[in-house]
């Protein structure tokens, strides 16, 4: 059983609002793309929940926002749908 209640973790390198967050097979979470003051990045950032640090990792091929991102069963993550600023 989990504790309940909140606690502060480390801070995301970018701030970012209508992004996607999944839970990779390696327990870390991946959070791609959204919508920041400079526009739309195609950045991505995973959360290690053991450290409680974030990290960036590889960039979508297009930036987006209020995008779907699924784990598939090989453990690659699918990003689809969505919009971004063209």
């Amino acid at each position: 059983m989990f504790p309940l209640g909140w606690s502060n973790t480390g801070s995301m390198n970018n701030r970012r609002v209508y992004h996607t967050a999944c839970v990779l097979t390696n327990g870390k979470v991946l959070v791609t793309g959204g919508y920041d003051n400079a526009g739309y990045p195609n950045s991505s950032e995973l959360y290690d929940v053991s450290t409680g640090t974030w990290s960036y990792t590889s960039s979508m091929n297009n930036a987006r926002a209020s995008h779907t991102a699924s784990v598939l069963t090989n453990g690659k993550v699918l990003v689809t749908g969505g919009y971004d600023n063209a």
